[in-house]
Protein backbone atom coordinates (compact mmCIF):
# COMPACT_ATOMS: atom_id res chain seq x y z
CA UNK A 1 0.00 0.00 0.00
CA UNK A 2 1.41 3.56 -0.88
CA UNK A 3 2.19 6.10 1.65
CA UNK A 4 0.77 8.87 0.33
CA UNK A 5 -3.15 8.54 -1.25
CA UNK A 6 -3.28 10.54 -5.09
CA UNK A 7 -5.36 13.60 -4.69
CA UNK A 8 -8.51 13.40 -4.19
CA UNK A 9 -8.65 17.08 -6.17
CA UNK A 10 -8.33 14.96 -9.38
CA UNK A 11 -10.17 15.60 -12.04
CA UNK A 12 -14.11 14.41 -11.67
CA UNK A 13 -17.51 14.30 -13.71
CA UNK A 14 -20.46 16.60 -12.34
CA UNK A 15 -21.55 14.99 -9.41
CA UNK A 16 -24.76 12.84 -10.39
CA UNK A 17 -28.03 11.98 -7.69
CA UNK A 18 -28.87 9.32 -5.64
CA UNK A 19 -31.97 8.01 -5.17
CA UNK A 20 -34.53 9.63 -2.87
CA UNK A 21 -34.87 8.36 0.67
CA UNK A 22 -38.09 9.79 0.77
CA UNK A 23 -41.04 7.42 0.91
CA UNK A 24 -42.67 6.91 -2.45
CA UNK A 25 -45.69 8.73 -1.85
CA UNK A 26 -43.47 12.05 -1.40
CA UNK A 27 -44.54 14.33 -4.61
CA UNK A 28 -41.12 14.88 -6.40
CA UNK A 29 -38.73 18.04 -6.52
CA UNK A 30 -38.58 19.72 -10.30
CA UNK A 31 -35.17 19.60 -11.05
CA UNK A 32 -33.35 23.18 -12.05
CA UNK A 33 -30.22 24.00 -13.15
CA UNK A 34 -26.97 24.27 -10.89
CA UNK A 35 -23.17 24.37 -11.82
CA UNK A 36 -21.11 21.23 -9.87
CA UNK A 37 -19.24 22.04 -6.51
CA UNK A 38 -16.08 21.96 -6.46
CA UNK A 39 -13.91 19.38 -6.46
CA UNK A 40 -12.12 18.34 -3.04
CA UNK A 41 -9.07 20.30 -2.39
CA UNK A 42 -9.91 22.60 -5.20
CA UNK A 43 -9.14 26.88 -4.51
CA UNK A 44 -11.37 27.92 -1.92
CA UNK A 45 -14.61 29.50 -3.47
CA UNK A 46 -14.66 33.31 -3.07
CA UNK A 47 -17.01 34.99 -0.31
CA UNK A 48 -18.22 32.54 1.57
CA UNK A 49 -16.33 29.58 0.21
CA UNK A 50 -18.70 26.86 0.59
CA UNK A 51 -20.28 24.81 -2.39
CA UNK A 52 -23.61 25.79 -3.77
CA UNK A 53 -26.49 24.53 -3.23
CA UNK A 54 -27.68 21.59 -5.58
CA UNK A 55 -31.32 20.78 -6.63
CA UNK A 56 -32.96 17.73 -5.86
CA UNK A 57 -34.09 15.35 -9.23
CA UNK A 58 -37.09 13.31 -10.44
CA UNK A 59 -36.40 9.82 -8.85
CA UNK A 60 -36.31 7.84 -12.10
CA UNK A 61 -33.54 10.64 -13.30
CA UNK A 62 -31.91 9.96 -9.62
CA UNK A 63 -32.10 6.24 -9.82
CA UNK A 64 -30.60 6.26 -13.66
CA UNK A 65 -27.89 7.84 -12.94
CA UNK A 66 -26.86 6.54 -9.58
CA UNK A 67 -26.24 3.50 -11.38
CA UNK A 68 -24.28 5.27 -13.78
CA UNK A 69 -21.87 6.25 -10.59
CA UNK A 70 -21.79 2.28 -9.70
CA UNK A 71 -20.45 1.88 -12.83
CA UNK A 72 -17.74 4.25 -12.56
CA UNK A 73 -16.83 2.95 -8.56
CA UNK A 74 -16.55 -0.93 -9.91
CA UNK A 75 -16.68 -3.36 -7.31
CA UNK A 76 -19.30 -1.18 -5.34
CA UNK A 77 -22.03 -3.54 -4.68
CA UNK A 78 -25.56 -3.15 -3.87
CA UNK A 79 -26.00 -1.41 -0.74
CA UNK A 80 -22.89 0.25 -0.81
CA UNK A 81 -20.18 -2.59 0.13
CA UNK A 82 -17.11 -2.04 -0.91
CA UNK A 83 -13.56 -4.56 -0.62
CA UNK A 84 -10.55 -3.83 -2.52
CA UNK A 85 -9.67 -6.77 -4.85
CA UNK A 86 -6.00 -6.68 -4.24
CA UNK A 87 -5.48 -7.12 -0.40
CA UNK A 88 -7.11 -7.81 2.85
CA UNK A 89 -7.76 -4.69 4.96
CA UNK A 90 -7.23 -4.99 8.60
CA UNK A 91 -10.50 -3.68 9.29
CA UNK A 92 -14.31 -3.86 8.13
CA UNK A 93 -15.07 -0.23 8.01
CA UNK A 94 -18.84 1.00 8.73
CA UNK A 95 -19.80 4.65 7.72
CA UNK A 96 -22.72 5.84 9.56
CA UNK A 97 -25.16 9.07 8.25
CA UNK A 98 -27.64 10.70 10.13
CA UNK A 99 -29.95 12.13 7.84
CA UNK A 100 -33.20 13.65 6.78
CA UNK A 101 -34.20 15.65 3.94
CA UNK A 102 -30.82 16.04 2.23
CA UNK A 103 -30.84 14.18 -0.93
CA UNK A 104 -29.34 17.12 -2.40
CA UNK A 105 -26.68 16.43 -0.16
CA UNK A 106 -26.00 12.93 -0.06
CA UNK A 107 -25.39 12.59 -3.92
CA UNK A 108 -22.68 14.73 -3.73
CA UNK A 109 -21.59 13.27 -0.69
CA UNK A 110 -21.49 9.67 -2.17
CA UNK A 111 -19.86 11.10 -5.69
CA UNK A 112 -16.96 12.27 -3.63
CA UNK A 113 -16.53 9.76 -1.41
CA UNK A 114 -16.92 6.70 -2.90
CA UNK A 115 -13.74 7.18 -4.76
CA UNK A 116 -11.94 8.89 -2.07
CA UNK A 117 -12.72 5.32 0.13
CA UNK A 118 -12.03 2.90 -2.93
CA UNK A 119 -8.39 4.71 -3.22
CA UNK A 120 -8.09 4.32 0.32
CA UNK A 121 -8.85 0.78 -0.57
CA UNK A 122 -11.03 0.23 2.71
CA UNK A 123 -13.51 -2.33 3.06
CA UNK A 124 -16.12 -0.49 3.78
CA UNK A 125 -20.12 -0.14 3.96
CA UNK A 126 -22.48 2.95 3.70
CA UNK A 127 -25.12 3.38 5.62
CA UNK A 128 -27.36 6.17 5.48
CA UNK A 129 -29.92 6.41 8.86
CA UNK A 130 -33.09 8.31 8.11
CA UNK A 131 -35.34 9.79 10.94
CA UNK A 132 -38.97 9.42 9.94
CA UNK A 133 -41.31 12.05 10.29
CA UNK A 134 -41.73 15.67 11.13
CA UNK A 135 -40.39 15.78 15.15
CA UNK A 136 -37.55 17.59 16.01
CA UNK A 137 -34.20 16.03 14.55
CA UNK A 138 -32.02 14.00 17.09
CA UNK A 139 -27.98 13.44 15.54
CA UNK A 140 -27.09 11.42 18.46
CA UNK A 141 -29.57 8.79 18.62
CA UNK A 142 -29.78 8.01 14.70
CA UNK A 143 -25.43 7.53 15.04
CA UNK A 144 -26.42 4.56 17.64
CA UNK A 145 -29.03 3.14 15.64
CA UNK A 146 -26.82 2.94 12.78
CA UNK A 147 -24.15 1.44 14.74
CA UNK A 148 -26.28 -1.87 15.61
CA UNK A 149 -28.00 -1.45 12.43
CA UNK A 150 -24.54 -1.90 10.75
CA UNK A 151 -23.69 -4.79 12.93
CA UNK A 152 -26.84 -6.78 12.46
CA UNK A 153 -26.40 -6.53 8.84
CA UNK A 154 -22.37 -7.40 9.48
CA UNK A 155 -21.00 -8.66 12.85
CA UNK A 156 -17.32 -8.10 11.63
CA UNK A 157 -17.86 -4.14 11.52
CA UNK A 158 -14.52 -3.21 13.89
CA UNK A 159 -14.63 0.69 12.77
CA UNK A 160 -17.25 3.00 12.78
CA UNK A 161 -16.92 6.77 10.99
CA UNK A 162 -19.80 8.64 11.83
CA UNK A 163 -20.07 11.40 9.21
CA UNK A 164 -22.24 14.92 8.23
CA UNK A 165 -23.42 14.31 5.00
CA UNK A 166 -22.37 17.99 4.40
CA UNK A 167 -19.16 17.91 4.79
CA UNK A 168 -16.20 16.06 2.31
CA UNK A 169 -12.18 15.56 2.95
CA UNK A 170 -9.89 17.29 0.52
CA UNK A 171 -7.00 14.93 1.40
CA UNK A 172 -7.17 11.62 0.44
CA UNK A 173 -4.32 10.81 3.43
CA UNK A 174 -7.09 11.63 5.86
CA UNK A 175 -7.66 7.99 6.27
CA UNK A 176 -11.08 6.71 7.66
CA UNK A 177 -9.80 4.13 9.86
CA UNK A 178 -9.80 3.38 13.57
CA UNK A 179 -6.90 3.63 15.97
CA UNK A 180 -5.76 3.38 19.26
CA UNK A 181 -7.96 6.67 20.84
CA UNK A 182 -11.12 7.88 19.08
CA UNK A 183 -10.28 9.45 16.06
CA UNK A 184 -11.59 13.23 14.92
CA UNK A 185 -11.31 14.07 11.33
CA UNK A 186 -13.07 16.93 10.24
CA UNK A 187 -10.92 18.90 12.25
CA UNK A 188 -10.29 22.01 9.87
CA UNK A 189 -13.40 23.36 8.08
CA UNK A 190 -13.83 26.06 5.66
CA UNK A 191 -16.68 27.14 7.41
CA UNK A 192 -14.08 27.71 10.39
CA UNK A 193 -11.52 29.16 8.38
CA UNK A 194 -9.99 25.67 8.25
CA UNK A 195 -8.81 25.94 11.94
CA UNK A 196 -10.16 23.84 15.31
CA UNK A 197 -12.78 26.23 16.22
CA UNK A 198 -11.84 25.03 20.58
CA UNK A 199 -10.08 22.38 21.71
CA UNK A 200 -12.68 19.76 23.02
CA UNK A 201 -14.25 19.66 19.79
CA UNK A 202 -15.61 16.33 18.27
CA UNK A 203 -18.68 17.24 15.28
CA UNK A 204 -18.28 16.77 11.95
CA UNK A 205 -16.54 13.51 11.01
CA UNK A 206 -15.45 11.22 13.71
CA UNK A 207 -14.69 7.63 14.25
CA UNK A 208 -14.27 4.79 17.15
CA UNK A 209 -13.88 1.66 16.90
CA UNK A 210 -16.59 -0.97 18.41
CA UNK A 211 -14.53 -1.18 21.62
CA UNK A 212 -14.07 2.45 21.99
CA UNK A 213 -17.94 3.07 21.15
CA UNK A 214 -19.13 0.26 23.83
CA UNK A 215 -16.76 1.66 26.03
CA UNK A 216 -18.22 4.68 26.25
CA UNK A 217 -21.99 3.32 25.96
CA UNK A 218 -22.26 5.10 22.79
CA UNK A 219 -23.46 8.45 21.90
CA UNK A 220 -26.25 10.30 24.36
CA UNK A 221 -29.89 9.50 23.05
CA UNK A 222 -31.42 12.79 24.71
CA UNK A 223 -29.80 15.84 22.50
CA UNK A 224 -33.17 16.47 20.73
CA UNK A 225 -32.73 19.56 17.89
CA UNK A 226 -29.20 21.09 17.19
CA UNK A 227 -25.81 21.21 19.34
CA UNK A 228 -24.58 19.34 22.34
CA UNK A 229 -23.73 15.94 21.51
CA UNK A 230 -20.43 16.44 20.33
CA UNK A 231 -19.32 18.16 23.27
CA UNK A 232 -21.16 15.16 25.33
CA UNK A 233 -19.37 12.60 23.56
CA UNK A 234 -15.82 14.48 24.16
CA UNK A 235 -16.82 14.44 27.66
CA UNK A 236 -17.29 10.46 27.44
CA UNK A 237 -14.12 9.56 26.13
CA UNK A 238 -12.22 11.81 28.65
CA UNK A 239 -14.35 10.39 31.37
CA UNK A 240 -13.37 7.01 30.46
CA UNK A 241 -9.62 7.59 30.17
CA UNK A 242 -9.22 7.92 26.38
CA UNK A 243 -8.01 11.03 24.49
CA UNK A 244 -8.83 12.18 21.25
CA UNK A 245 -6.40 11.34 18.02
CA UNK A 246 -6.68 14.23 15.24
CA UNK A 247 -4.98 14.39 11.91
CA UNK A 248 -2.40 17.53 10.76
CA UNK A 249 -3.81 20.60 10.31
CA UNK A 250 -3.16 20.57 6.32
CA UNK A 251 -4.99 16.66 6.05
CA UNK A 252 -8.36 17.13 8.11
CA UNK A 253 -9.48 19.74 5.98
CA UNK A 254 -13.08 19.44 4.49
CA UNK A 255 -15.78 21.91 2.31
CA UNK A 256 -19.02 21.89 3.50
CA UNK A 257 -21.97 21.91 1.11
CA UNK A 258 -23.73 24.86 1.45
CA UNK A 259 -26.79 24.41 3.43
CA UNK A 260 -29.78 26.92 6.08
CA UNK A 261 -30.28 25.76 9.01
CA UNK A 262 -32.68 22.47 8.98
CA UNK A 263 -36.50 22.71 9.83
CA UNK A 264 -37.06 20.77 13.24
CA UNK A 265 -34.04 21.16 14.35
CA UNK A 266 -33.58 24.18 16.58
CA UNK A 267 -31.16 24.71 19.19
CA UNK A 268 -31.48 22.46 22.12
CA UNK A 269 -32.28 25.35 25.03
CA UNK A 270 -30.87 22.52 27.32
CA UNK A 271 -28.06 21.70 25.27
CA UNK A 272 -25.54 23.36 27.90
CA UNK A 273 -27.26 21.49 31.58
CA UNK A 274 -26.49 18.56 29.66
CA UNK A 275 -23.46 19.00 28.44
CA UNK A 276 -22.44 19.44 32.49
CA UNK A 277 -23.94 16.54 33.89
CA UNK A 278 -22.43 13.90 31.52
CA UNK A 279 -20.69 12.24 34.18
CA UNK A 280 -24.15 11.69 35.59
CA UNK A 281 -25.64 10.68 32.47
CA UNK A 282 -23.34 8.65 30.95
CA UNK A 283 -24.09 5.33 32.18
CA UNK A 284 -27.78 5.11 31.71
CA UNK A 285 -28.10 6.98 28.24
CA UNK A 286 -26.15 5.29 25.41
CA UNK A 287 -26.37 2.32 23.27
CA UNK A 288 -27.76 0.41 25.93
CA UNK A 289 -30.96 2.38 26.17
CA UNK A 290 -31.59 3.32 22.68
CA UNK A 291 -35.02 2.81 21.50
CA UNK A 292 -36.43 2.51 17.99
CA UNK A 293 -38.48 0.92 15.12
CA UNK A 294 -36.98 0.35 12.33
CA UNK A 295 -39.50 0.86 9.33
CA UNK A 296 -37.46 0.05 6.15
CA UNK A 297 -34.33 -1.05 4.83
CA UNK A 298 -33.66 -0.25 1.30
CA UNK A 299 -30.33 -1.17 -0.40
CA UNK A 300 -29.27 1.09 -3.01
CA UNK A 301 -26.90 1.04 -5.59
CA UNK A 302 -24.16 3.47 -3.38
CA UNK A 303 -25.54 3.02 -0.05
CA UNK A 304 -28.02 1.03 2.28
CA UNK A 305 -31.14 3.34 3.78
CA UNK A 306 -32.35 2.50 7.08
CA UNK A 307 -35.30 4.32 7.79
CA UNK A 308 -36.39 4.67 11.56
CA UNK A 309 -39.07 6.01 13.79
CA UNK A 310 -37.21 7.46 16.73
CA UNK A 311 -39.95 9.09 18.78
CA UNK A 312 -40.54 12.39 19.95
CA UNK A 313 -38.30 14.91 22.13
CA UNK A 314 -40.15 15.10 25.30
CA UNK A 315 -41.88 18.40 26.54
CA UNK A 316 -39.31 21.17 27.33
CA UNK A 317 -40.21 23.60 30.05
CA UNK A 318 -40.80 27.01 29.64
CA UNK A 319 -37.66 28.86 29.83
CA UNK A 320 -37.65 31.67 32.16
Amino acid sequence: MPSTWPSSAASVPAAPPVPSTQPPAAPPTAPGPTPPPPAPGSPRPPASGLAPRPPSCRPALMRRRALRVQRENPGVLLGGRYSPPDCTPAQTVAVIIPFRHREHHLRYWLHYLHPILRRQRLRYGIYVINQHGEDTFNRAKLLNVGFLEALKEDAAYDCFIFSDVDLVPMDDRNLYRCGDQPRHFAIAMDKFGFRLPYAGYFGGVSGLSKAQFLRINGFPNEYWGWGGEDDDIFNRISLTGMKISRPDVRIGRYRMIKHDRDKHNEPNPQRFTKIQNTKLTMKRDGIASVRYQVLEVSRQPLFTNITVDIGRPPAWPPRG
